[in-house]
């Protein structure tokens, strides 16, 4: 099962709401990485490029709505917010910060899921991944290129097809067969030195 629907952030500072929302969604086929508050959410954003946010309002230290305002200006990703029945006031918050949807705890897991496809199917029509950064590279599949601080590494169209294969397939693993596959080649040496 090594072929995830995508790549959730679930930031709770509930450790048993967090642990039951990660293996719902696992077992639905999505990845899972957890957050045990805001701090430790904003340094996973920083380093992984999620698909949606799963994010408690009501948590120690900062809110979830704290989290949103101060990564406002780097977040794209969708966000479901989770909320105490009694909290309708956060929630407007969160819907007017920039969350997409809210559930009210406690929840049903398949309402959770129901809900995170949905917005995944709207996002995922206009979001194939084109250009893409981390820490100090970027990948701009338009143009075919990798930037590595400022040197500039062209890519050709069997590179292009592989790396954008795998980009939008994050916690895939490719086998040499499935790379083979994918650019219509069975000769192992070829394959490797491509990816080389």
């Amino acid at each position: 099962m090594d072929n995830f629907i995508a790549h959730i952030l679930v930031v709770d500072d509930d450790d048993g709401i967090r642990s039951l929302v990660k293996k719902y969604l696992v077992e639905n086929n999505y990845l899972v990485t957890t957050a045990k508050n805001a701090e430790d959410a904003t340094k996973k954003i920083e380093i992984i490029k999620f698909d949606l946010i799963i994010l408690d309002i009501m948590m120690p230290g900062k809110s979830g709505l704290d989290f949103i305002q101060d990564n406002q200006k780097k977040l794209e990703t969708p966000i479901i917010l989770l909320t105490a029945k009694g909290e309708a006031e956060e929630r407007i918050k969160g819907l007017e910060t920039g969350a997409d949807d809210y559930l009210p705890k406690p929840f049903e897991p398949k309402e959770l899921v129901l809900r995170i496809q949905n917005i995944l199917n709207k996002t995922k029509k206009t979001d194939q991944k084109r250009v893409i950064e981390f820490e100090n590279i970027k990948i701009d599949l338009n143009k075919q290129l990798i930037i590595k601080k400022d040197l500039e590494y062209k890519i050709n169209n069997t590179e292009k097809l592989i790396l954008e294969k795998m980009i939008n397939n994050p916690g895939k693993t490719y086998s040499r067969e499935d790379i083979g596959i994918l650019i219509n080649l069975d000769k192992e040496r070829s394959i490797d030195v491509i990816i080389t």
